[in-house]
């Protein structure tokens, strides 16, 4: 439940009432940035764009995403920036599991981003020979090394279980392992056939690091090279 906490303006000292705003984590569960009481808001004087963003975890699945950073606009024209709870909600780290350094990391801007973030990631599980496939799916783009098909989804639209069971077939077909990854993240239906179907889920969030989204995932992920050769 997203949390609400008294707002004093700096400017005029008006008070107000300001609730957190939630996100949908790529699990589906909503995430509100926990806030800090203790602490005064300030007035946003300039703004940088790594300081318009923190990280917010999920406390369903451990997921970390950046989101906007909590900000309140008063009436006399004043733009708080409202404190946040650090011990709670990091600005920077990388969620336990996930093994792609943040340095290696490629922010995602474009549907190239994406797919070069899923690249790094493959070389980090050892597939060195990473390319187009030959089969083209529906939705998306599709990658292929020696062993593995890759569905990478870079749309708004979370992944659906048609996305999730093509894959598969795909995979079964070659004879093949296949990961998933998506920039939306997953519908419930599709997480709960790739449950069924054991195919791992990775979410990318904009930093570009691939986070596990089902068990699959997080099996997969504890294989990955934490420092993948080029």
């Amino acid at each position: 439940m997203s949390e609400t906490i008294p707002v004093c303006c700096t400017a005029c000292g008006r008070r107000h009432r300001y609730t957190a705003p939630s996100y949908p984590c790529a699990c589906g569960a909503p995430v509100a940035p926990e806030l800090d009481p203790r602490r005064a808001a300030t007035a946003v004087a300039h703004r940088t764009w790594d300081e318009e963003w923190i990280g917010v975890r999920c406390a369903a699945c451990g997921t970390e995403s950046r989101w906007p950073r909590p900000e309140l606009g008063c009436p006399c024209g004043t733009v708080l920036c409202v404190p946040v709870d650090r011990t709670a909600t990091g600005r920077s780290g990388r969620t336990p599991g996930s093994r792609v350094p943040a340095h290696r990391a490629v922010p995602i801007r474009t549907a190239r981003d994406a797919v070069t973030a899923a690249v790094l990631y493959l070389r980090g599980l050892g597939h060195r020979d990473v390319r187009r496939a030959d089969r083209r799916p529906v939705s998306g783009i599709g990658l292929a090394a020696p062993g593995i098909v890759v569905h990478v989804d870079p749309t708004v639209v979370p992944a659906s279980a048609r996305d999730v069971e093509c894959l598969w077939l795909t995979a079964m077909a070659e004879s093949a392992n296949c990961v998933h990854f998506s920039l939306a993240g997953y519908t419930e239906e599709a997480r709960t056939r790739a449950d069924l179907l054991g195919v791992p889920l990775f979410a990318l969030d904009q930093t570009g690091v691939p986070r596990p989204v089902n068990a699959s995932a997080v099996a997969l992920d504890a294989t990955a090279d934490a420092e993948p050769s080029e």
